[in-house]
């Protein structure tokens, strides 16, 4: 950014967008992202003429690829609170606690789902935060995130028939996709995604809706998730809040790229590799069964290892480096404007790991695509 008139002189910070750049950029509100450099806007321009936005709103159903819609949550947590039930309270109607669902031994379909919040929610992780017996939240424990029967403790319950009626004509699969709606430019992470089960969901937590295959799901998580959409995200949000309308402009591979293959993906499509890939992440309690099964896998819930799946969002982080078309220089530059990420893996381990597996990974990519083209 500009700090002082010296810097009107930096030729690297001085830079003109056109009404045609911009249109590129922000299609829908035709707004002006924030950008800190000329080569930032450069190479997102780059980015925006290979890879579409997730809804072109002038382009009718053909600019929706994913056939996309959004909700602001479940349930308002202010004018809802009235549907909102403590354990307190409903233990002292008789029910009786299974996980993290209340149920009714005399009546079945009687139950009360747990109401989940965007800061219980992180990348490829439903278990990232839970509420204490004092109402405070906590970081979920390593031991915790290995025991696949552990289930997250809400603040508040929701009935589930008030649940279903909510998602009814929106959803009939027992698994959610939310994103965490406050965030900022300068943290960690901006975009956080995450599949959840079929709960409550509190307004923080917007959702999207699709009419896609599951496998296909899973890789828009994956490109969400992702190193490259996350540093175009920073210049779009000014303030506090991933608004639809920031999110809609945001630059997704739509779900046609999936069916392809590439050399590194060994015979198997895009959509293949990426969604085992996913599924591994996500699948690591049993509340996700339904989200595995939908995707194909039908085994037991993935073991919690800290490295195995750093390696997998490492894989994931370079092949979407690759699907957008960076070079490897220019990942190397991207990945070095998150530094949060790099002083805790230099703290940690003494590098920027991060950085070095991801481009290690890009460079063996680019080696396969090269011996297959010889």
């Amino acid at each position: 950014f500009a700090h002082s008139d010296a810097d009107l002189s930096d030729e690297t910070k001085r830079f003109a967008l056109s009404p045609t750049d911009i249109a590129l950029l922000n299609p829908n509100t035709k707004t002006c992202p924030i950008f800190r450099s000329a080569q930032d806007a450069e190479l997102t321009k780059s980015i925006y003429r290979r890879v579409p936005i997730l809804v072109n709103e002038s382009k009718g159903e053909a600019g929706n690829a994913w056939g996309i819609s959004f909700r602001q949550g479940l349930f308002n947590m202010t004018s809802d609170s009235g549907l909102f039930r403590s354990a307190e309270e409903l233990e002292a109607r008789g029910l009786k606690l299974e996980g993290n669902v209340w149920r009714d031994e005399e009546n079945e379909s009687a139950a009360f789902l747990p109401l989940y919040e965007a800061k219980m929610l992180h990348h490829f992780d439903h278990r990232w935060a839970t509420y204490d017996e004092a109402g405070d939240t906590r970081d979920v424990t390593l031991a915790e995130k290995q025991n696949a029967d552990f289930v997250v403790t809400p603040r508040y319950w929701v009935e589930k028939s008030n649940v279903e009626e909510r998602l009814k004509d929106k959803s009939d699969k027992e698994w959610l996709l939310g994103f965490r709606d406050i965030c900022r430019n300068n943290d960690e992470r901006t975009v956080i995604a995450s599949i959840l089960p079929s709960v409550g969901v509190g307004n923080n937590a917007p959702l999207m809706f699709f009419d896609k295959e599951p496998r296909q799901v899973a890789c828009l998580v994956a490109n969400l998730s992702s190193f490259a959409l996350d540093w175009v995200a920073r210049f779009k949000v000014g303030g506090v809040h991933l608004n639809f309308f920031i999110a809609q402009q945001l630059p997704v591979l739509p779900p046609s790229t999936y069916a392809s293959s590439a050399a590194w993906t060994d015979g198997a499509t895009l959509g293949e590799w990426i969604s085992s890939r996913v599924v591994e992440l996500c699948f690591t309690a049993h509340d996700l069964t339904a989200f595995a099964r939908d995707c194909g896998f039908d085994g037991e819930p993935f073991g919690w290892d800290a490295e195995r799946r750093f390696e997998v969002r490492c894989e994931l982080d370079a092949a979407f480096f690759a699907l957008y078309g960076l070079s490897m220089d220019e990942a190397a530059y991207v990945l070095d404007t998150f530094p949060i990420v790099k002083r805790k893996d230099e703290a940690k381990f003494g590098s920027y790991r991060t950085k070095t597996r991801i481009l290690e990974l890009m460079a063996a990519m680019q080696s396969s695509s090269a011996a297959k083209n010889v």
